[in-house]
């Protein structure tokens, strides 16, 4: 759900707010990853290759949550991103024409999903235990 939730955001679609790139991300897993309305606010100033060193809006939301709650998983997202975008630069991407920027969302956000189900799945093993 997530990941519809994160492109619906990106295209204004189905009463979600229409945000960059990097807020859809942000807000879709908000109450995954516990994350702040000022945390989504922030990140309005990361979309359209604004975010640190051009990267991603996307990608850089993507980076972000794991490096509050799974930083065990960045470098092993990044490979997965850039294997599927041929960079992790918006730039880059944008100038390639072969991913669009609702692909970097949707992207990223089933990254962050596979995680969140790992995640469940761990804590009902956990909790039969």
């Amino acid at each position: 759900m997530p990941v519809k939730t994160a492109k619906n955001h990106y295209l204004g679609l189905s009463e979600h707010k229409r945000m960059n790139c990097a807020q859809s991300v942000i807000a879709a897993f908000k109450d995954k990853f516990d994350l702040k309305d000022e945390e989504i606010e922030e990140f309005k100033h990361f979309g359209g290759g604004k975010a640190p060193e051009g990267l991603c809006g996307a990608f850089y939301a993507s980076k972000y949550i794991l490096k509050q709650f799974h930083i065990e998983k960045e470098i092993e997202f990044e490979k997965y991103f850039v294997k599927l975008s041929g960079s992790n630069k918006c730039r880059e991407i944008r100038q390639r024409k072969i991913f669009s920027c609702l692909d970097c969302v949707e992207k990223s956000a089933e990254y962050l999903s596979g995680i969140c189900e790992k995640r469940s799945a761990n804590r009902s093993v956990t909790a039969a235990l």
